[in-house]
């Protein structure tokens, strides 16, 4: 657990109020309450409520009192802040002049005495992570890993001296961080996700851009107009030294990958080949940047190449993102229930042709467009949730066949089915991939069950 007392000390004996109690906010009360903090927490759902209490918060109705005694509300980050309106609470707390933070930026005030390297995007901040993560601890550095993935940030063990604590950060999380300055600022791109919880684009990129505020190093991918003009943007302000990453282009300070292979230009010379980056648990030119950033932000932490590149090889991928559950009869059973976005989708579709895609759910903005080159790689479509219509019209524009399945448990077993009778014809075999393209919430708990509930399915179908 991370020792907040230095975040403690600045609250002179004040109490805070803690509200949203899910896994980041009950470490944030465990924690607190080492530190001798007394936390005051809500949560509309009992059960969180006694988390809560059974890790040290009183439980007080926040919505029923006077907030000014507290020192600061520490808000869940899935708690809407600004938009589409803040949540009844947030407005209270402002009226009362209370700060309102989350738990990361308590983590950076307590001061843990170790780098941090944060990383945020649209798509591929977790796989990155995770590679980051990977990549130190298989070489003598190590780090702690977590945040927006895995494990809460406070509830992290502390890396042992010259390690590094390396965290996912997103969107909702950086509008509740005014002074977190991480060592290492990771972006990887932009595209129009989450834009209900900031009204605007401009809003989300202003809430990415926050973390690049102080000074330290800078990775961001420039292969999307809005990353480069924000790593343009930061490169003018002279804060941070900035290095691009980068598949679309080549880049002068930073690192890119072309046809697979990785080249370093961090010291700003000329481009070295360092990789191969034929890697079966990182596929498709997406992966290929997450390899990049994860190359530079390990460089810029000291470690060297060659140990790089060893652990990137040894990288065992995650689960819910391009995952190969099983081979059946040649054909390939593929997770990729974080694809909750047109573009996340986009990058698995790149991968594989012959592709018996089962997608649908809560549809996000923009729904399927984009995606038309892609449409060529699809055989069938079996399609589920609520934009399962919407996407119905869009793929028969496309002259793709679709099939209305409503559930997943029947988009698996008449996908199986199709792919195992089209084994003998030409362009057979193939893929039956799961990327939903759309946000998991209209039938399950999240990406996670979905995923899941698609892994339990695969394998349980016969072999012939």
């Amino acid at each position: 657990m991370i020792d907040t007392g230095k975040f403690a000390q600045s609250l002179n004996g004040r109490p805070v109020a803690v509200f949203g109690l899910g896994i980041s906010n009950i470490a944030v009360i465990k924690s607190l309450h080492k530190a001798g903090v007394t936390t005051a927490a809500w949560d509309d759902k009992p059960e969180n409520r006694q988390a809560a209490e059974q890790a040290g918060a009183k439980l007080h109705d926040l919505m029923a009192e006077d907030l000014s005694a507290y020192a600061c509300l520490i808000l869940a980050p899935g708690v809407p802040l600004r938009f589409p309106e803040p949540h009844p609470v947030v407005k209270k707390a402002q009226e009362a002049g209370l700060e309102i933070i989350c738990d990361i930026e308590i983590l950076f005030r307590s001061k843990p005495g170790r780098p941090i390297v944060a990383i945020t995007g649209t798509n591929g901040k977790s796989t990155t992570t995770a590679l980051i993560g990977h990549i130190l601890n298989e070489t003598t550095m190590k780090a702690a890993v977590g945040g927006n993935i895995g494990t809460a940030a406070l509830a992290l063990d502390l890396p042992p001296p010259g390690g590094a604590i390396v965290l996912e950060i997103s969107s909702y999380q950086m509008d509740l961080c005014p002074t977190f300055a991480p060592d290492i600022s990771v972006h990887m791109n932009f595209s129009p996700d989450h834009i209900d919880r900031h009204g605007d684009m401009d809003n989300y990129i202003a809430a990415k851009k926050s973390m690049f505020r102080d000074s330290g190093k800078a990775v961001i991918g420039v292969d999307d107009e809005y990353s480069l003009k924000m790593a343009q943007e930061i490169a003018a302000e002279g804060l941070r030294h900035v290095n691009h990453i980068a598949v679309t282009r080549t880049v002068e300070r930073g690192v890119y990958a072309d046809h697979g292979k990785l080249f370093d230009a961090i010291d700003g010379g000329e481009p070295v080949e360092v990789a191969d980056l034929s890697v079966p648990t990182l596929p498709g030119t997406h992966n290929h940047q997450n390899a990049a950033a994860a190359y530079t932000a390990c460089r810029l932490l000291g470690v060297a190449p060659d140990d790089i590149i060893a652990a990137i090889r040894t990288f065992p991928g995650l689960p819910h993102r391009q995952f190969l559950i099983r081979v059946i009869n040649g054909v390939a059973y593929i997770n990729d229930s974080k694809a909750t976005n047109a573009d996340a989708a986009a990058r698995a579709l790149a991968c594989y042709k012959s592709i018996y895609w089962i997608l649908g759910g809560k549809a996000k903005e923009g729904g399927l467009d984009g995606l038309e080159p892609y449409m060529d790689r699809i055989k069938e479509a079996f399609l589920i949730g609520d934009a399962a219509e919407e996407f119905a019209d869009w793929l028969k524009k496309h002259n793709v066949t679709v099939h209305m399945c409503g559930t997943l448990d029947r988009a698996v077993r008449e996908a199986h089915a199709a792919a195992q009778a089209a084994r003998g014809e030409p362009g057979g075999v193939g893929a039956v991939l799961l990327s939903p393209a759309c946000a998991s919430f209209d039938q399950f708990k999240n990406f996670e069950d979905r995923g899941d509930q698609f892994a339990r399915f695969v394998t349980a179908l016969p072999e012939d």
